[in-house]
């Protein structure tokens, strides 16, 4: 796809991956919505950011978790720019052992109504007007909390409720790959972790003590974090460069998956 002229919609875009994706189709020519919700005070920098770069992004302001306000949201984007080619499903809402302890219910709840229920939603009033553009990308996030769990030396940052939230995306993203053909591609990047999701700018990675961080670093086979650079990227590739992609998960963790137990020397053998 040819990103100058398309039209996105990118959720969770005042700050952090949103904002660095949403600013990124901006400067390759896109029409840019961009909703939010919470973060108030991240809003004047947003604004900066926008100018910066010369676009004058859509700015929405939705609470999805209300599900009532997704379609006319949609609708908005639509009336503005008429016509929808990029979502990019960014909205999550993922509680750190270290920060919340353990689970009550209404943590749980926000967990999985803005993990799921809300991707959910917005897909579904997205998907006709994506499947009008006639060559779509959906982009859904998620994180490798849905193949480790609350294990490891991931362990207080990814609680059990989010990791089987961020599974359950992995089903979304083959059912609607099957939905949107051929019209839309759908796929999913898996993010381990990066500097503004449960990494070093975030609150509880300050609550960690300096041996634990240490040691999510050291699994990451590449011995660090990632960066809003490297989802851009990958963001970027999954619009631009995969045209024969759809239903694919893409995991961003830098090894962190397999890292842990090293590669013994190969032996001399017996023969």
């Amino acid at each position: 796809m040819k990103i100058e002229g398309k039209t996105a919609l990118v959720l969770g875009a005042v700050k952090g991956i949103g904002k660095a994706v949403a600013l990124d189709l901006a400067r390759r020519g896109a029409r840019v919505a961009v909703n939010y919700w919470d973060w108030e005070e991240h809003l004047p920098a947003m604004r900066r950011d926008f100018e910066a770069v010369g676009a004058q992004p859509l700015i929405l302001h939705t609470d999805l978790l209300d599900t009532e306000r997704i379609a006319p949201m949609v609708a908005r984007v639509v009336e503005r720019f008429g016509r929808l080619d990029i979502l990019i499903n960014n909205i999550e809402r993922g509680g750190w052992p270290v920060v919340h302890g353990p689970y009550v219910r209404e943590q749980w709840d926000m967990e999985q109504a803005t993990t799921l229920r809300a991707k959910r939603w917005v897909f579904e009033a997205a998907l006709p007007h994506l499947k009008a553009a006639g060559d779509a990308v959906v982009v859904n996030f998620s994180s490798i909390a849905a193949i480790v769990g609350r294990s490891g030396p991931a362990g207080l940052i990814f609680n059990d409720g989010y990791a089987a939230a961020c599974r359950a995306v992995s089903s979304f993203t083959e059912a609607w790959a099957r939905r949107g053909a051929p019209e839309v591609r759908v796929n999913e990047i898996m993010l381990g972790i990066v500097e503004t999701r449960h990494g070093p700018g975030t609150r509880g990675w300050g609550l960690l003590d300096e041996g634990r961080r240490a040691a999510v670093v050291e699994h990451t086979l590449l011995g660090r974090t990632g960066t809003l650079d490297d989802v851009v990227r990958t963001v970027r590739f999954l619009i631009a460069d995969a045209p024969f992609m759809t239903g694919s998960v893409l995991r961003l963790d830098g090894g962190y998956v397999l890292g842990g137990d090293p590669v013994p020397p190969m032996p001399e053998g017996v023969v």
